[in-house]
């Protein structure tokens, strides 16, 4: 059998995609939650073979807990199970720790052979997805500027940013300077809207 944790916040998402992964004879979901905040936990009790996982969910996204169960639980491998087709979230999770990607409106089966597929060892990655991620390649953004610009999705001022991250305001304005003209934006807001669009933040 292969023991699976699943770990969505919308309810009945989760309770579908339970329902379909419980009609596989070798599977079994031993785990349903609804917060990023519980899964390292409930991995620990539970012992999952996969954990598959939403990338937004409340407490702790998806992409954090990939990276928190690759270090704590290197046996259990992750797949991101998102609604968000967009090629900077696939980078971003497979540098955490990722062993699969698949988009919610996948068919079924496409969701049942990753699964299989990434158990035995194997990567499984939208094909889709895969060929958009190519085309428009990694995320120009570095590490601080786009903090920088997740912040700045709060609305608040140069001086709120800088004291938020523990950044002086100058160092504030040339991460923003870079990452509107990196993005093509014409401002800073719209430089976050892109950048997130594109699954870079």
């Amino acid at each position: 059998m292969i023991r699976v944790l699943l770990a969505d916040d919308q309810a009945l998402i989760r309770g579908a995609l339970a329902s379909m992964l419980r009609l596989e004879s070798d599977l079994e979901v031993v785990a349903e939650l609804g917060s990023g905040t519980e899964v390292l936990a409930a991995a620990r009790r539970t012992t999952p073979d996969i954990a598959l996982l939403d990338v937004q969910m409340p407490g702790r996204d998806g992409l954090a807990v990939t990276a928190e169960l690759h270090h704590a639980l290197p046996a259990c491998r992750v797949i991101i199970c998102t609604t968000f087709s967009r090629p900077g979230y696939l980078s971003r999770a497979m540098s955490a720790g990722a062993a699969g990607f698949v988009v919610k409106d996948s068919p079924p089966e496409q969701l049942v052979n990753a699964i299989r597929r990434v158990h035995t060892g194997l990567r499984f990655v939208d094909p889709a997805l895969a060929a958009e991620s190519l085309v428009q390649g990694a995320s120009p953004l570095t590490d601080r500027e786009a903090d920088v610009l997740r912040t700045t999705a709060d609305g608040g001022t140069v001086a709120d940013i800088a004291s938020t991250l523990g950044l002086s305001e100058g160092t504030v304005r040339n991460h923003l300077s870079s990452a509107i003209g990196k993005t093509q934006a014409r401002t800073r807001a719209e430089a976050a809207r892109l950048a997130d669009a594109k699954g870079w933040l």
